[in-house]
């Protein structure tokens, strides 16, 4: 998955090549393993995934990897130790999206740095320096988050998209937040859950919807067209990534990019105060021109 092949890159640095196997736009709820990844993962010195049933189809391989010996870490291993940090559904299902809160996602790049000065402790102190420099620019990050986030005023903090990927990051910035589908992309939108939060959209005066790069539009574009058929104009404030980053390459396509680029259009589609190019000035498509 990228967030975590990017924060693997960070952490190593010059002494490890990574190699992310779910790239820009892939589901991970969905994704089936192919023949090369299967075998990228029986090459590979030390693995990484995100856990929490993030991975879905892929969970099985991973088991039999660890099974051979082969070093294997959830990042999220000690983000489940926290008490009651990590979310779960109405089923008591975990809710893997840890990344979109930026505090917790900390501890992930910990348990990386860790990891690898294990397995290679000849440059332990490179790679906990890595760890520790990074972790200040994603300080930064989180204070930018906040700051944006909390000018949108009260009555419009609602962040509604096409699945519920953005309960950490709702939590951690204060958002209310609506999925029109549960945590997995694999649950489906009935036609009364649509129409629920069209009311709410409605009733509560919500400028803009969000679509996601991973996530088919149509459920979105339904709730535009549901509450215009009701006398109430929503737009698409913009594209968000959910369980995917940008493309490989880009600004968005780097874990601080994506939630620059996410925080930076939900506040400025809401009737927030946020700089087109977000925090940095790189964000490649800014909305809400």
């Amino acid at each position: 998955m990228g967030m975590v092949a990017d924060i693997c890159r960070q952490g190593a640095g010059e002494h490890a090549r990574v190699e992310g196997l779910i790239g820009e736009g892939a589901d991970p709820h969905l994704y089936n393993p192919s023949h090369d990844d299967v075998v990228a993962l029986q090459n590979a010195d030390v693995v990484f995934y995100n856990g929490l049933m993030l991975e879905g189809k892929m969970t099985d391989m991973l088991l039999r990897i660890a099974r051979r010996g082969r070093p294997i870490y959830a990042v999220t291993e000690t983000i489940l130790e926290q008490g009651d940090y990590v979310m779960t559904d109405a089923e008591h299902l975990y809710d893997p999206h840890v990344w979109m809160d930026v505090g917790g996602w900390m501890r992930a790049v910990d348990v990386v740095a860790d990891a690898l000065a294990q397995y290679d402790p000849t440059h332990a102190a490179s790679y906990r320096a890595n760890a520790e420099a990074y972790r200040q620019k994603l300080e930064q990050l989180d204070a930018y988050a906040r700051q944006v986030i909390g000018s949108i005023p009260e009555d419009k903090r609602v962040l509604v998209t096409a699945h519920d990927a953005f309960n950490y990051l709702g939590r951690a910035y204060g958002l209310e937040v609506r999925g029109i589908q549960g945590l997995s992309t694999e649950s489906e939108a009935g036609v009364q859950d649509i129409e629920h939060l069209v009311g709410y959209l409605v009733d509560n005066d919500i400028p803009a919807v969000f679509v996601e790069t991973s996530v088919a539009d149509k459920n979105v574009r339904a709730l535009v067209e549901g509450a215009r058929a009701r006398g109430h104009e929503v737009k698409i404030g913009g594209e968000l990534y959910s369980d995917a980053m940008g493309p490989a390459g880009s600004y968005e396509g780097t874990y601080i990019g994506m939630i620059d680029h996410n925080v930076t259009t939900i506040a400025r589609a809401l009737g927030g105060d946020a700089p087109a190019g977000g925090m940095s000035g790189r964000l490649s498509r800014p909305h809400g021109e």
